[in-house]
């Protein structure tokens, strides 16, 4: 098996539904480093959902423990950090990883993330009367801020998550900055 060196944290950015989280862990695997997902630390530390934040405490305060987490996440180890799709959004966010990381877009279509996110209601951003229109009004008003991304992996219905990790790997090995094969 291929031995990798890390040199940045890798940050998957991208809209929800895009398989941040599970293309995040297989690539992890692949690289030998942790995973750590930013949702699941808040969760933790509040000892709430995100659900239940958003609705007790509000957005803005769920995006200020969201930045203060990755500011953490990105001063620990090297890692592969799933982050939130709002995440990403925020230019705090944004220099934070740029400078201590490098972002990953898995870019993933309208239809694609619909086909995920459609049966789950674990999406507060989601809880519309119209939730198709309302990720399509999400999906249009933050690919231009995901386009700021280091890297971009256009995500395929037909890739399973491993084939997604190898394409994500595949990109960052165009990084000497990030990540190298071990001698």
């Amino acid at each position: 098996m291929t031995q990798y060196i890390v040199k940045k944290t890798i940050v998957m950015v991208g809209m929800m539904g895009a398989g941040k989280t599970a293309v995040g862990r297989a690539l992890a695997g692949k690289l030998g480093v942790a995973f750590l997902d930013s949702d699941a630390e808040i969760v933790e530390a509040a000892n709430m959902t995100i659900p239940e934040i958003f609705e007790r405490d509000g957005e803005a305060f769920f995006r200020a423990r969201e930045r203060e987490v990755i500011e953490r996440l990105l001063t620990t180890e090297r890692c592969v950090l799933s982050t939130g799709g709002g995440a990403f959004l925020a230019r705090e966010n944004r220099a934070a990883i740029s400078e201590r990381g490098v972002s990953v877009w898995l870019d993933g279509d309208l239809e694609l993330l619909w086909s995920r996110v459609k049966s789950k209601d674990t999406r507060p951003l989601l809880r519309t009367e119209d939730p198709r229109a309302t990720l399509e009004e999400i999906f249009n008003a933050r690919v231009p801020l995901y386009a700021k991304a280091d890297l971009r992996v256009k995500a395929n219905a037909d890739y399973a998550i491993e084939d997604m990790a190898e394409r994500v790997l595949e990109a960052l090995l165009t990084r000497p900055d990030v990540l190298e094969k071990a001698k």
